[in-house]
């Protein structure tokens, strides 16, 4: 019995190392997916982490230096901001437009989620306590929709 035991460590370790190994070069997914900026209109007062946003154009953005899941909306004229963290989501299918969409409870609205032109990979907003408080006050909950305007798209 001892005998196994002994040989049982010696193929443990070189198996213990491999395993750390194959981990250590397994690439790591980005937690955004979205590249470059997103223009958009939005025509409703909006919440966006634990910030309140006028009805208005924004342009929002990856925070440089923030790993992918910080990211940052900020007004056309610069006098309104707020810095969101985000994780990596997908969509159903690959979307034709950009598009933001909101969480709607009552007339409150929160900014959800955030897809590219042309991609299924997105970035979901992490909700915050405001928001969870809010959905569990709200009987329904509805979706809005809102297109955004990418790099390739801008000007147009």
């Amino acid at each position: 019995m001892l005998v196994a035991t002994t040989n049982s460590r010696r193929y443990f370790l070189p198996l213990l190392i491999a395993f750390v190994f194959a981990l250590a070069i397994h690439p790591t997914k980005t937690q955004a997916q979205i590249v470059g900026d997103l223009e958009v209109n939005i025509p409703f007062q909006f919440h966006v982490g634990v910030t309140k946003l006028p009805a208005g154009e924004y342009r929002i953005h990856v925070l440089d230096d923030s790993d992918q899941n910080i990211m940052e909306i900020a007004s056309a004229d610069g006098s309104n901001s707020a810095l969101f963290q985000v994780q990596k989501t997908e969509a159903s299918s690959t979307t034709i437009k950009g598009e933001l969409i909101f969480n709607k409870y009552g007339n409150r609205y929160f900014l959800a989620q955030l897809f590219q032109e042309g991609s299924a990979s997105g970035s979901q907003v992490v909700e915050s306590r405001y928001e969870k408080r809010i959905a569990q006050k709200e009987a329904s909950q509805a979706q809005e929709h809102v297109a955004a305007r990418g790099p390739e798209q801008q000007g147009k």
